[in-house]
């Protein structure tokens, strides 16, 4: 079993990773001041975005870390070809992503920063997932009804799109929603052992 002697503190405004960390049996503040300003560069590798905007987001804390604090912070995108969804900012930018995203495989690469006074440590899992064809229709319906404007890829798995759309996924479920806690129990064992 895990014993955490650090006062843990996510740096998310995520309900669903407070819910999966939650799940952990873990006890954690949540502290969302932060001076990163998210932005994705032109030329960066797909896979390489989530992992620089995680430690971006941990480095951006707006404080400095005591000792026996252990802040966690995350990042997830969409990754299909070699382009990288993240959040969409209208409508029309829901149903465009979700388009690119119909009848096709594609990634989502979460990456988690651990981060103490002294030590840092960057992972990152990804999952294919894949659609089936999404009728406009149900691409319209889903983002007029559930308004994914704070999710990678304008979709979240546990909601209608997801379980009416999605035909197989290889890899960690709780990582397409948002945190690889299978992963992140293994890392936080590393980091504090």
């Amino acid at each position: 079993m895990l014993t955490v002697d650090r006062r843990i503190i996510l740096a998310s405004n995520s309900p669903r990773r407070r819910e999966l960390l939650s799940g952990l049996g873990l006890e954690y503040t949540v502290d969302t001041q932060n001076t990163f300003v998210e932005s994705l560069e032109p030329g960066v590798e797909p896979h390489r975005v989530p992992e620089d905007m995680s430690r971006g987001k941990s480095h951006g804390f707006h404080r400095a870390l005591e000792s026996g604090e252990l802040l966690i912070t995350a990042d997830t995108v969409v990754i299909v070809g070699n382009e990288v969804l993240g959040k969409p900012h209208s409508r029309e930018e829901a149903v465009e992503m979700l388009r690119k995203l119909s009848g096709r495989s594609h990634e989502v690469v979460t990456a988690v920063t651990l981060r103490d006074s002294v030590h840092e440590k960057t992972f990152s899992v990804s999952t294919e997932v894949v659609f089936d064809v999404l009728p406009d229709e149900n691409i319209e319906y889903y983002v007029d009804n559930f308004r994914p404007y704070d999710k990678a890829g304008a979709y979240a798995i546990q909601e209608w799109i997801g379980y009416t759309g999605i035909s197989a996924i290889r890899g960690s479920y709780y990582n397409v929603m948002g945190l690889p806690v299978n992963r992140l129990w293994k890392e936080l064992g590393d980091f504090l052992g």
